[in-house]
């Protein structure tokens, strides 16, 4: 009698997929706050022109996303942290070498204008239309990619009213200015309503809002 073929051994569980625009050290922190080997996990990287659309394709499992989003189709955590905020400049800039700025200050050059598919209710909060003492925030340079911005910055006087997470992302030849005048954003890990996440990734995101509970 033939003997049985062994059972083939099951295949192991996919990496959860997770969407970081820049950097991925602000993920990265999460991550290991909530217990799990970063390097478990497969980074994939979104553009701000479209920061949804790979999430919405079934690209990504979870993703960062800051401040509170009316998106029908994603879903979100409780705050995990908070980025606070900072002004990008080329390293010629009159604010590059200062060691904090004002929004005010910031308010005098122009900044960049809501990119692509980015929700404009969020980018009012990234880099509102006022300042809080009622200065235009002139929002004139096109957002594109993070390449793009750089180029920007340095050739201009222009700013991105931003955050400081983005110190670890940015060529040698921009300047992370911290900035006082706006709120730090709130940070939280987005999914896809509806979507039946692996349980690696539901594990993920139950352990990192029991991690930021205080």
């Amino acid at each position: 009698m033939p003997e049985t073929p062994p059972a083939a051994a099951p295949a192991p569980p996919r990496p959860v997929r997770f969407g970081v625009h820049g950097s991925s050290h602000l993920a990265r922190r999460l991550i290991a706050a909530a217990g799990t080997d970063p390097d478990t996990v497969e980074f994939v990287p979104y553009e701000v022109t479209e920061p949804f659309r790979l999430l919405r394709e079934g690209a990504m499992d979870l993703m960062i996303v800051k401040y509170d989003l009316f998106e029908a189709d994603i879903a979100a955590s409780a705050t995990l942290a908070q980025d606070h905020r900072a002004v990008i400049v080329g390293e010629h800039h009159p604010l590059a070498g200062r060691d904090e700025v004002s929004i005010e200050e910031a308010a005098e050059y122009d900044a960049f204008s809501c990119p692509g598919d980015f929700p404009p209710y969020v980018w009012d909060l990234i880099v509102p239309p006022r300042t809080p003492a009622g200065t235009p925030i002139r929002r004139v340079h096109p957002m594109t990619t993070q390449e793009g911005m750089a180029a920007v910055l340095a050739t201009t006087q222009a700013v991105h009213v931003s955050f400081q997470s983005l110190a670890d992302v940015v060529p040698p030849h921009i300047r992370v200015v911290p900035m006082r005048g706006l709120p730090p954003a709130p940070v939280m890990i987005g999914w896809l309503r509806g979507a039946r996440l692996s349980p690696e990734a539901a594990a993920l995101v139950a352990a990192a809002e029991r991690s930021a509970k205080p």
